[in-house]
């Protein structure tokens, strides 16, 4: 899996991307929030403690929201077409709403 290395990929993680480009997502590492603004497509986040081990799940996270998780180290962003790894973790999930405000959970 792809890691955001640079401040640049950090910045932008799948946003822009065409779904069928964003391949199976982006590990992005010593991170606790991310952004889905630009985003094109929904996509599942999973926030990782310090040693990946995943700590909470948000499904099919929609454009324009923020979403935190203050313990977390680092963050997958999957498309939601190309994985269902999400759904096998057993995670509590927070779902994604679409009235929520940027910043909310």
């Amino acid at each position: 899996m792809p890691v955001a290395s640079t401040g640049f990929s950090r910045l932008l993680g799948l946003a822009l991307l065409r779904g069928d480009r964003a391949g199976e997502g982006l590990l992005i590492p010593r991170c606790s929030s991310v952004h889905t603004f630009g985003m094109r497509f929904p996509v599942h986040l999973i926030f990782l403690d310090e040693r990946r081990v995943p700590i909470s799940v948000r499904d099919a996270a929609p454009s324009n929201r923020i979403y935190r998780e203050p313990t977390a180290d680092a963050v997958l962003e999957l498309p939601v077409g190309a994985s269902s790894r999400s759904r096998l973790l057993g995670l509590p999930r927070r779902r994604a709403r679409r009235g929520a405000r940027a910043g909310s959970r």
